[in-house]
C-alpha cells in the first residue's frame, strides 16, 4: 500500500518542480504571468486546451456516468466536439482582437468590445462564482483520488489541502508557463494509464470490448439507450446544444485561448483536439465493465466505479500510477482556473477601484487573489453540502448567459449596446438562478405539454428572455441616443 502512496506522492512534488521550474528564464509580467505573452505554439496551447477535458470531474464523472446513467454519458464527447468546431469558426477572431487590444482576460474583452468597465466587473463577478464550484470539484476529486489509491493511507480532506497549496504555490510563481509545463506530464500520463486500463480491463474481465457491451445488455439492456423520459434525445440534444455554446465562455477555456501564437495554432487545434477527446471513449468502456463486475454503487459511490474496479485488478503499484494521473488531472485545470478567476478580478474590480495602479501592483493583488479563491474553494471542499451541490448546478446556468453579448460582439455590425448587453445578462442571470433554486423546468411551466418538451434542458429559458431584452433594450437605448444627438446638434445650430 505504502508503493501506491509513494508513486502519488512522487508525481505530486514532480509538478511543483515542473511548475516552479517553468519560470526560469522569464520576466514575469502580468501578460507573461496570464497569458505567456502569447507565444504558446501548438503543442503547448494544445495541452492546456485538453487539461480543460480531461480533469477529475471526466476521471471519476466519465466512468461513473457510463456506470449509473449509460448512454446519456455520451453527451460529454459530443458536446466537447461539437465546441471544437465552434472555435475553429470564433476563437481565431477572439485571439485576434484580444492581441490587438492588450487584452489579457476573459472580463477585459467584454469591457473593451462594448465600452463599458460595469460589464467588465459583472462578467468578472459572473465568471469567478461559477469557476468556484469547477474548482471545488477538482479538489474533491483529487481528495478521493489520493485517498482510495493510496488505500485509505491519507485522508481526502488532507489530500485536498496538499493539492491546494502545491497548485496555489507554482501558480503565484510561474502562472500559465507552470501550468503548460505540468500539462505535459499529465497528458502523457492520462493518455498512456486511460488507453492501458480502458482496453486492459475489458480484455481480462470479458475478451474485449464487445463483450462489455453484450454483458450489460444481458445485466440491463435500457443502459445502453436514452429512456423515453428525463434523459431522453430532447434532453441529449438541448444539453449537448447549451454546454456547446457555454464550453469556452468560462473565464479559464477562454484564456486558453489568448496564449497562441497565432490564429492558425488556434485553427490547428480546433481540428485536432476532437481525436484526442476520444479517449473518454475507455473511460465509458471501464464504466460500462465496473457495471457488470462491481454491481451495487449507489449514488455518488458510482464515481468511484473506476478506483474500485482498477483496485480490484492492479497491484499497488499500478494504483499508484493510476492515482498519480488522477492528481495530475486535477492540478493542471484547477490552476488555470485559479489564475483566470484572479485575473478577471484584477483587471475589472481592483483596477476599477485603483484606476492609477501600477504594473506591479497589479501583479500582486492577482497572485493575492489567488490565494483568496484557493482558500474559498478548500472551505468548500471541506464543508460543502447542499448549498454547494445547488452552486454547481447553477454555475453552467450562469456562465451561458455571456454567450450572446459575447457571440453579438463578434459579427461586424454588432447593433447590441452595452445596455443592452448588460440587461441581456442581468436577466438571463436572475432568470437561471430562479429557476435552478425553484426547480422550474419545461415540464413544470408546461405541464401538459408532450413528453419531448418537458425534458428540454430548462437552461434555454434564460437564455431566450436574455436575447429578448437584450435585443430590445438595445434598438430602444440606440433609437433614443440617436434622438439625443440630434436634438444636441438642433441646439448647436441654434447657436
Amino acid at each position: 500500500m505504502r508503493v501506491s502512496l509513494t508513486i502519488i506522492f512522487i508525481f505530486l512534488a514532480l509538478a511543483l518542480y515542473l511548475g516552479i521550474r517553468a519560470r526560469k528564464g522569464k520576466q514575469m509580467n502580468l501578460e507573461q504571468w496570464t497569458v505567456g505573452g502569447r507565444g504558446f505554439g501548438t503543442l503547448f496551447a494544445f495541452l492546456l486546451i485538453a487539461g480543460e477535458v480531461y480533469t477529475t470531474f471526466t476521471f471519476l464523472g466519465g466512468s461513473g456516468w457510463a456506470y449509473s446513467k449509460g448512454a446519456a454519458a455520451y453527451y460529454v464527447p459530443t458536446y466537447i466536439f461539437l465546441a471544437y468546431v465552434l472555435s475553429y469558426l470564433y476563437a481565431p477572431k477572439i485571439w485576434k482582437y484580444s492581441k490587438e487590444n492588450d487584452i489579457i482576460s476573459h472580463p477585459d474583452f467584454f469591457a473593451k468590445k462594448y465600452n463599458s468597465r460595469p460589464l467588465g466587473l459583472l462578467v468578472a463577478v459572473v465568471g469567478s462564482i461559477a469557476l468556484v464550484p469547477y474548482i471545488v470539484i477538482q479538489l474533491k476529486g483529487l481528495g478521493i483520488i489520493v485517498s482510495e489509491a493510496s488505500y485509505g493511507a491519507i485522508s481526502p480532506v488532507a489530500a485536498s489541502c496538499l493539492g491546494a497549496i502545491v497548485v496555489a504555490i507554482y501558480v503565484m510563481v510561474s502562472g500559465i508557463h507552470g501550468s503548460a509545463w505540468t500539462a505535459v506530464i499529465k497528458d502523457f500520463m492520462i493518455l498512456a494509464v486511460v488507453v492501458f486500463i480502458g482496453i486492459y480491463i475489458p480484455v481480462h474481465y470479458f475478451g474485449g470490448v464487445h463483450s462489455v457491451f453484450k454483458a450489460v445488455q444481458t445485466v440491463k439492456p435500457d443502459l445502453l439507450t436514452l429512456p423515453d423520459k428525463g434523459l431522453s434525445y430532447s434532453w441529449f440534444i438541448s444539453t449537448v446544444l447549451l454546454n456547446t455554446i457555454g464550453f469556452y465562455l468560462f473565464p479559464h477555456s477562454f484564456m486558453v485561448i489568448l496564449t497562441a501564437k497565432s490564429e492558425k495554432t488556434i485553427r490547428k487545434n480546433a481540428i485536432t483536439l476532437p481525436l484526442y477527446t476520444l479517449l473518454l471513449l475507455f473511460i465509458f468502456f471501464i464504466g460500462f465493465s465496473a457495471f457488470v463486475k462491481i454491481p451495487g454503487l449507489k449514488g455518488a459511490s458510482g464515481d468511484l466505479a473506476l478506483l474500485k474496479l482498477s483496485m480490484q485488478t492492479f497491484s499497488p503499484w499500478v494504483i499508484g500510477l493510476i492515482g498519480g494521473a488522477g492528481v495530475l488531472t486535477a492540478l493542471v485545470p484547477t490552476s488555470v482556473m485559479l489564475m483566470s478567476g484572479s485575473a478577471g478580478l484584477t483587471q475589472n474590480l481592483y483596477r476599477l477601484v485603483v484606476p492609477s495602479a501600477t504594473e506591479k501592483q497589479l501583479s500582486i493583488v492577482s497572485k493575492f487573489l489567488i490565494i483568496v479563491l484557493s482558500a474559498i474553494a478548500l472551505y468548500l471542499t471541506i464543508t460543502g453540502g447542499e448549498a454547494l451541490a445547488m452552486l454547481n448546478i447553477i454555475s453552467y446556468g450562469l456562465i451561458i448567459q455571456l454567450a450572446p453579448a459575447l457571440f453579438f460582439s463578434l459579427k461586424k455590425n454588432n447593433f447590441v449596446n452595452k445596455y443592452g448587453a448588460l440587461a441581456g445578462i442581468i436577466t438571463g442571470e436572475l432568470v437561471a438562478l430562479y429557476l435552478s433554486i425553484a426547480n422550474v423546468t419545461m415540464g413544470t411551466l408546461l405541464p401538459n405539454a408532450p413528453q419531448w418538451f418537458k425534458d428540454i434542458n430548462g437552461g434555454f429559458i434564460a437564455l431566450m428572455l436574455n436575447v429578448i431584452i437584450m435585443s430590445v433594450v438595445s434598438l430602444i437605448t440606440k433609437k433614443m441616443t440617436v434622438e439625443m444627438e440630434e436634438l444636441h446638434e438642433v441646439k448647436n445650430s441654434s447657436y
